[in-house]
C-alpha cells in the first residue's frame, strides 16, 4: 500500500490537515508546538486509493520552537515517513509566509525523491488563495486549503492522487486485529513495539509522557493468503488524574488510550514487575473490562526483576491475588531488552482473539452448565431455589451468554461466577470476557 506523508515546521497544521483527509479525528490538535512527536498513521481512501497517510511531528532544527527535549527523535521520525513514502505532502503557513524553517523543510524532503506537493493551509478564504502564489518558486505544485473549513481537500486529493505510483490493491475484506498496547507511562509501551518490529518505529525514552498520541504501527507476520495482520496501537501512559497536568494535551491524551481501548480487538496491558500492580495498573484493567474487550496482561522488564530474586510462579500469584477480576487474560513475563518471550505475546494476542470470537454451540453450552448444577446446588432464598433451564449464546466479541431461570433475582454472585468457571472449563475462552445474562422464562 503507498503512503503519503504529511510533514512541514512546527505549527502549520499539519494534524489538522491529517484529520480532514481521514474524515475522522485521528491526530491530536493543539495550538502548541511539538504535540505530535511520533508518526500516526491511518489507512484511508483518497479518490479512489486506498493509501496509509501518515502524520509526522514538526520538524524544528532550532529547539527553541518548541523546547522539546525529543525534538532530534521527531525528527528522526519524520525523516523514515519520508523515506517510506510515495507522495509527501509539505504544509505550510500561508497566513505566515516562506519562513527559514520552510526552506529548510523543502530542502531536506526534495533530497528524498519523492513526488512533493505544497499545501498552503490556513487559506480559510477565497481571498487567501493569493497568498499561496509565495511558495511557488520552489518549483512544486502548491495547493491553497483550508483543513479547519475544508477548503481545497478534494483538489489537494485529486493532486496527491494523480502522483500515486501503481500498486496492488489488497483485499476490501481484509482486515487487520486491531491491538492496543495500553499501561502507565514508562511501562515500556513503545520498547515492546520496537523490539517486535525490530525497528525505532515509536520514540522511546525514559522522559514520562513521550507517546502523547494512539500510534498505528502495521505489523505483519508470514505472506500470501495465509499472513496474519495486526495493527499495533501504542498509546499514551494513562496516569492517574490527580497527577495528570490541567493541560489539554494531557486530557487528549488519555481520551485517546480510552478510545483505542475501546475499538482495539485485544487489549495488551503492560505491567512492571518492579513495581507490582499499582492501583492505577487496576484502574486500567477495570476500564478494559468495562469496554468488555479481550485482554493479554504482559509484565515487561523481566530481566530486571529476575535481578531481584523474582520468580514467575510467585508472580503470577501475586497478580492473580491482586488482580482477581482480571483472571481471564492469560500473563506473559517477556523482556524488551533481552527479547525473552517477545513472540509469545503475539501467540497470547491470536489465542485471546480466537477466544473472544468463538462460537458456542448450543448444545455444549447447555451440557455444561447441566453438569456444573449437578455437581452444585443452585442457591435458595427466601426458600425459594434458583432453576436454570437452557442457555444460548447471544454474540461474541464479547461473549455474551443469556440463561433463561425461573427468577433471575436468585442468582448470587458466587452461583454466577461458578457457572462462568464452568463454561470457561468447556470452552476455554482464555483472554476473554464473558457475560451471562440472567432472563426470566417459566418451565
Amino acid at each position: 500500500m503507498n503512503v503519503t506523508s504529511l510533514v512541514g515546521r512546527p505549527n502549520t497544521g499539519k494534524s489538522a490537515l491529517f484529520n480532514r483527509l481521514a474524515r475522522k479525528r485521528v491526530a491530536i490538535v493543539f495550538d502548541q508546538p511539538g504535540v505530535t512527536r511520533d508518526r500516526v498513521t491511518r489507512e484511508v481512501r483518497l479518490g479512489d486509493r486506498r493509501v496509509m497517510l501518515v502524520d509526522t511531528g514538526g520538524i524544528a532544527f532550532d529547539k527553541r520552537v518548541t523546547r522539546d527535549p525529543l525534538d532530534e527523535e521527531t525528527r528522526a521520525q519524520a525523516s523514515l515517513a519520508v523515506e517510506d513514502s510515495a507522495v509527501c505532502v509539505i504544509v505550510v503557513d500561508a497566513r505566515e509566509g516562506v519562513a527559514p524553517l520552510d526552506i529548510e523543510v523543502i530542502e531536506k524532503v526534495r533530497k528524498s525523491g519523492s513526488p512533493c506537493i505544497i499545501a498552503a493551509n490556513k487559506c480559510d478564504r477565497p481571498e487567501d488563495d493569493a497568498l499561496a502564489h509565495e511558495f511557488e518558486r520552489f518549483g512544486m505544485p502548491v495547493m491553497p486549503v483550508s483543513a479547519e473549513h475544508s477548503r481545497g481537500i478534494d483538489a489537494l486529493v485529486e493532486k496527491i492522487v494523480s502522483f500515486l505510483p501503481d500498486a496492488p490493491q489488497e483485499p476490501e475484506g481484509v482486515r487487520p486485529l486491531r491491538v492496543a498496547i495500553v499501561g502507565r507511562p514508562n511501562a515500556g509501551k513503545s520498547s515492546y513495539i520496537n523490539r517486535l518490529l525490530n525497528a525505532p518505529r515509536v520514540i522511546v525514552s525514559e522522559i514520562p509522557g513521550t507517546t502523547r498520541d494512539s500510534v498505528e504501527v502495521p505489523f505483519t507476520i508470514g505472506s500470501g493468503p495465509d499472513a496474519r495482520r495486526y495493527m499495533l496501537v501504542d498509546t499514551a501512559g494513562m496516569k492517574p488524574h490527580t497527577k495528570m497536568s490541567k493541560t489539554s494535551v494531557d486530557n487528549f491524551s488519555l481520551f485517546r488510550s480510552e478510545q483505542a481501548i475501546e475499538e482495539a480487538d485485544v487489549v495488551v496491558l503492560v505491567l512492571d514487575p518492579t513495581l507490582g500492580p499499582t492501583l492505577q495498573d487496576k484502574r486500567i484493567a477495570s476500564k478494559i473490562l468495562e469496554s468488555n474487550r479481550a485482554c493479554v496482561m504482559m509484565v515487561n522488564k523481566w530481566d530486571v526483576a529476575q535481578e531481584q530474586g523474582m520468580t514467575e510462579t510467585k508472580a503470577l500469584e501475586a497478580i492473580r491475588l491482586m488482580m482477581p477480576f482480571m483472571n481471564f487474560a492469560p500473563v506473559v513475563f517477556c523482556s524488551n531488552k533481552s527479547g525473552y518471550n517477545i513472540r509469545r505475546a503475539i501467540g497470547a494476542i491470536d489465542v485471546a482473539a480466537g477466544s473472544a470470537g468463538m462460537k458456542l454451540p448450543t448444545g455444549m453450552l447447555n451440557n455444561a452448565i447441566e453438569k456444573a448444577a449437578k455437581k452444585t446446588v443452585a442457591p435458595m432464598v427466601r426458600g425459594k431455589r434458583l432453576k436454570l433451564y437452557y442457555a444460548l449464546q447471544v454474540s461474541a466479541n464479547p461473549q455474551t451468554v443469556r440463561i433463561y431461570v425461573n427468577d433471575p433475582k436468585l442468582a448470587t454472585p458466587a452461583y454466577v461466577s461458578y457457572i462462568e468457571k464452568a463454561i470457561r472449563s468447556r470452552f476455554g475462552l482464555e483472554g476473554a470476557p464473558l457475560r451471562l445474562l440472567m432472563k426470566a422464562r417459566e418451565r
